[in-house]
């Protein structure tokens, strides 16, 4: 049987708490890092502004992110102030934000 005996466990010395502590110190700083960029950098897709929109929509895996600028986020806001579906009701405050109003 190969594990039979267990062998005694080993104490851990000065040298291996110093590495364990700096492991632990350099996982800290890198999810710190992260969690900084992650605020100052959140993405291409963000708040709709500037003739572009951004609506969170249902979709069969939860939810889907649909984006447009120009023309195409303005035919989309025409379609929505005109229509009366949950798809629509979405999408015209980010319209609204984007400064897209009804023609």
């Amino acid at each position: 049987m190969p594990f039979a005996h267990v062998p005694a466990a080993e104490q851990t010395t000065g040298r291996d708490k110093r590495r364990i502590a700096a492991v632990l110190v350099a996982i800290a700083l890198i999810l710190a890092a992260v969690a900084i960029w992650a605020t100052i950098r959140p993405g291409a897709y963000g708040a709709s502004r500037d003739g572009c929109i951004t609506v969170n929509l249902p979709s069969s895996m939860g939810g889907s992110l649909m984006h447009q600028c120009g023309s195409a986020a303005k035919a989309t806001c025409q379609r929505a102030y005109t229509g009366t579906d949950a798809i629509s009701r979405l999408t015209r405050p980010q319209c609204r934000l984007a400064g897209l109003y009804p023609s």
